[in-house]
């Protein structure tokens, strides 16, 4: 089921790329982002993958759609790409689809970390660092807070997500108004 999930988020996602309008790149761009959400549940990340439903899913295509109704010029708008673009769209593809393969099969081991002079530093950082992942422990830590502390990173980057789309559709909206006044 996985590898069928998978295998299908992946065409998806190539769609995306390759399709000139963009309406349709943004439906099949809801659907990779729906398949990506699957495979989420498929590995057990049930909050993962719901999270994904409603942000991604949801709230990030309908400012897509709005975008597009806002910036269409007619009823269907196609992009055309020239051939270096389409080069340069290759390389990037096969530079990040290497660097992925070797972080999954690949043998890295990560450098290792420098002494701190002062174990008050090291320790400082160490409960920094749990706090921003959630995994915390020690005298700040409490049980009973597990839940609420797990997931702080994954709402505070979505919240991040979700403002850099809002200004994003504000400022396409705002072009469209100022294109449509002066003329």
């Amino acid at each position: 089921m996985f590898w069928l999930i998978a295998t299908l988020t992946g065409l998806c996602a190539i769609a995306t790329v390759i399709s000139q309008n963009i309406v349709r790149s943004a439906t099949w761009l809801l659907f990779t982002l729906a398949g990506t959400s699957g495979i989420f549940f498929l590995l057990g990340a049930d909050f993962v993958g719901a999270i994904q439903l409603l942000i991604y899913v949801g709230g990030t295509m309908v400012l897509v759609v709005f975008g597009v109704m806002l910036t269409a010029q007619g009823p269907f708008i196609n992009m055309k790409t020239s051939g270096a673009e389409w080069a340069i769209s290759i390389v990037a593809g096969i530079l990040l689809f290497s660097v992925l393969c070797f972080g999954t099969w690949g043998h890295f081991s990560a450098p290792q970390a420098t002494a701190m002079d002062d174990p008050k530093d090291s320790h400082q950082a160490a409960t920094l660092a749990q706090a921003m992942t959630g995994a915390g422990y020690g005298p700040i830590y409490k049980p009973v807070q597990r839940e609420r502390i797990h997931y702080l990173l994954p709402f505070e980057i979505v919240s991040v997500h979700l403002l850099v789309v809002l200004i994003g559709a504000a400022y396409l909206a705002r072009a469209k108004r100022r294109k449509g006044a002066a003329t």
